[in-house]
């Protein structure tokens, strides 16, 4: 199934990278956080890739050696085994929603195919993501998370503290944690390149009973923030994506 990776923002809250490179290429451990989405869908047989370039694109290009062309597909080897991927320049300015709608050109009428974010990983089972989907016939589906809360978590009675957890994971409530599986005729809630994914196109699946969530309590970690990137690199060097 088709990959695509959004990777053209221009992620301003981690600037100290991203002043010089684009937010999907910084690395966790020895390589791009891209590779790392890369690798965990290779992990579960998918190896055709769209990666959604804007911002700094050019850092994109030049890390792939044997990239020649934009939107056409090159062979490239991750963990030794060979996927394909294309490169496509989205525009620097375009919004997630738009970002995609502009990928629309390489999915097939009669396809699902799968899109992420380009600055979070996640152990989830992609097998059982898309066994989901095609189960429950719906146009899309998100894989929703609970995110490790930022501070410790206190709780009291009264002015005594009954319990004390360092950052434990959120037990109430989910959050779009990207990974999502769809199809073509998703690209049709998109308007144009002022669109935001999270808002009208998911808003409007979500209103006509068309949006589901693939619950995953798993490993997941967005990297938002310089502190994301370091606690990151510290998970993945204690071998623990996965």
């Amino acid at each position: 199934m088709k990959v695509i990776i959004l990777a053209g923002g221009k992620g301003t809250r981690i600037s100290e990278y991203t002043k010089i490179i684009p937010k999907p290429m910084i690395k966790i451990g020895n390589k791009p956080i891209l590779i790392h989405i890369m690798q965990h869908f290779l992990k579960y047989g998918h190896k055709d890739f769209y990666i959604a370039m804007g911002y700094k694109s050019n850092v994109i290009t030049n890390y792939f050696k044997n990239f020649k062309k934009l939107n056409e597909p090159f062979n490239h080897k991750i963990n030794k085994s060979k996927v394909l991927i294309t490169l496509s320049f989205t525009g620097d300015n375009v919004l997630t929603g738009g970002r995609i709608k502009r990928m629309s050109r390489f999915v097939n009428k009669d396809e699902n195919f799968m899109f992420t974010y380009g600055d979070g990983v996640s152990n989830v089972n992609i097998n059982k993501l898309i066994k989901f989907h095609k189960k429950n016939r719906r146009l899309i589906t998100v894989t929703a998370v609970r995110p490790p809360a930022r501070f410790g978590e206190i709780t009291l009675t009264r002015n005594l503290v009954k319990s004390f957890k360092e950052k434990p994971q959120v037990t109430e409530g989910w959050i779009n944690g990207g990974f999502f599986i769809t199809n073509h005729k998703f690209f049709k809630l998109i308007k144009g390149d002022k669109t935001i994914l999270e808002k009208e196109p998911l808003e409007k699946a979500a209103s006509k009973k068309q949006l589901l969530a693939f619950k995953h309590s798993g490993f997941w970690k967005c990297m938002d923030t310089l502190r994301d990137r370091k606690v990151l690199d510290k998970i993945y060097k204690e071998n623990k994506f996965n």
